[in-house]
């Protein structure tokens, strides 16, 4: 559990920098081009979930929040982790975190990392999401694995001799 909470800090604190660098140096809403027609940084407000889902709504939005939160504390108190899932868990926990922080005290999240891939904007996002999106495929993809996945590769190595033996 310690070594979860390292983690959850070290993303809280970068998370909360890089959004005070942000809130202070770029003007509200206007796109500022780091790489043309690639990456951009725009200051913006979020008051809602991933893509501005139940946007307004911020007291119900802290209230799942802790939901969430007391779950991952159960599960990680329940499970025997692995080192794969105490980076997992880290970062879950320090994204969920630093995104409820601006929830509490200003009411919106605020996001900057403003992508375009073959000309499709993505949705506009922070580290604190980055965290939980990566902390969440993590989890998912090694997900009841033992040492750092072993479980998922001895188990897709036995599928495939079945496969191969039909």
């Amino acid at each position: 559990m310690k070594k979860i909470g390292i983690i959850s800090l070290i993303v809280i604190i970068i998370d909360r920098i890089l959004k005070v660098l942000v809130t202070n140096n770029f003007v509200l809403n206007v796109r500022n081009k780091i790489i043309d027609g690639f990456f951009y940084i725009t200051n913006c407000h979020n008051e809602g979930a991933a893509f501005s889902l139940f946007s307004g709504n911020v007291l119900f939005l802290i209230f799942i929040t802790l939901i969430v939160l007391f779950l991952i504390y159960r599960t990680i108190n329940k499970e025997n982790v692995n080192k794969i899932g105490i980076l997992a868990y880290g970062l879950l926990l320090g994204g969920i975190l630093g995104n409820l922080y601006d929830r509490i005290f200003y009411g919106y999240v605020i996001d900057y990392l403003d992508f375009r891939i073959f000309k499709f904007n993505f949705a506009i996002f922070n580290l604190a999401d980055a965290a939980i999106v990566i902390g969440a495929i993590l989890l998912i993809v090694f997900e009841g694995s033992d040492n750092d996945g072993r479980k998922n590769k001895d188990r897709s190595r036995k599928l495939r001799k079945e496969w191969k033996n039909r």
